[in-house]
């Protein structure tokens, strides 16, 4: 009788022990890349990206890897991180005009408004990640995934105003 009863119980009591763990694992995820967001911002704060007389492309590859060795972000490892982190760097007339919504239309992942945009001196910048993790247990909470493909999308942003480096 208690086989039964154990076999009855075990699989749901595994199935939430699981779906628990996959939201623990999204959370800190998204927190790890919310800190690394912020360290990688640092550098467009402080102009140090922006003095380099580099191009936008290798700005935006040398934030990318800023962000992606940080902090470990659990559940994808750093040459994942660098393939597919997308970044949105751009330069803002008011905080108001930042757009914080997540970059996805029918179900995928929409970057095609993404890019880098060189910020000078006292301008207000927006900084946007994006960041595709796998679902591995959806099960009592199907809102987990946000893509068409059962992944789910987080993003970090850092906003904020230049310092006076030039």
């Amino acid at each position: 009788m208690t086989a039964i009863e154990l076999a009855m119980v075990a699989p749901l009591f595994l199935a939430l022990a699981f779906a628990i763990i996959q939201t623990a694992l999204i959370f800190w995820a998204q927190q790890v890349l919310e800190t690394n967001v912020d360290d990688g911002a640092r550098l467009v704060l402080t102009g140090r990206s922006q003095t380099g007389g580099s191009s936008d492309s290798a700005r935006l590859t040398s934030l990318r890897n800023s962000i992606c060795d940080g902090s470990p972000i659990v559940m994808v490892g750093a040459s994942e991180c660098k393939a597919n982190l997308h970044l949105d760097v751009r330069v803002l007339s008011s905080f108001n005009q930042a757009d914080l919504n997540m970059p996805i239309r029918d179900g995928a992942i929409d970057v095609s408004g993404f890019g880098y945009q060189s910020s000078s001196a006292n301008q207000i910048v927006l900084v946007r990640a994006v960041l595709e993790l796998p679902v591995f247990i959806a099960f009592g909470n199907p809102a987990i995934a946000n893509l068409a493909n059962g992944n789910r999308l987080i993003m970090a942003t850092a906003a904020f105003r230049t310092e006076p480096f030039e």
